[in-house]
């Protein structure tokens, strides 16, 4: 159950906008509180520092697109409150310690949602909250149906869809 719940915490960071991550090299925006960035170089090993170099190199082989859309989400991640800032930074190390093959399970998850129309992404969205703000029992509720769905053909899930519908009126 808990790997179901730190699954569904990634997806649902994964979801609210994918932030920067914090070995990426940082790119406009405002200065963050604490050491300078020269402060922070000067504490670094000499294979830290070597690490981000590396990560620079690769950053700036980047098609300029990509390396916008990077400063872009750094920008959009600097702007979030701490708390914000905390948690997403708690559920990285939470995903980085991830076995390969779950991260790999949430990435290919992630790239199917990111294709789905924007309207179905921002419901799935909805549905996430709703169930992190669930309670417990409500929460196990829910991860049984996902369950369940899952083992469903695609005409039983069609069948359920047209029985749902009709029940609701429409």
């Amino acid at each position: 159950m808990s790997r179901r719940i730190a699954t569904l915490a990634l997806l649902a960071l994964a979801l609210l906008g994918r932030p920067a991550r914090a070995e990426e090299p940082a790119a406009g925006g405002p200065p963050a509180a604490g050491p300078s960035a020269r402060e922070q170089w000067e504490r670094l090993s000499p294979e830290e520092k070597e690490r981000l170099r590396e990560r620079w190199r690769t950053f700036q082989s980047l098609p300029p697109e990509r390396q916008e859309a990077i400063r872009d989400a750094l920008r959009r991640y600097r702007s979030l409150p701490p708390e914000r800032r905390e948690e997403i930074r708690r559920n990285w190390e939470a995903f980085r310690q991830l076995p390969e093959r779950d991260k790999e399970l949430i990435r290919e998850r992630y790239r199917r949602f990111r294709q789905l129309p924007p309207e179905q992404r921002a419901q799935i969205r909805r549905a996430i909250r709703q169930m992190f703000r669930a309670s417990p029992e409500q929460r196990e509720r829910f991860l049984e149906n996902l369950r369940r769905w899952r083992e469903m053909s695609p005409e039983q899930r069609e069948q359920f869809r047209q029985e749902w519908r009709r029940r609701r009126g429409g």
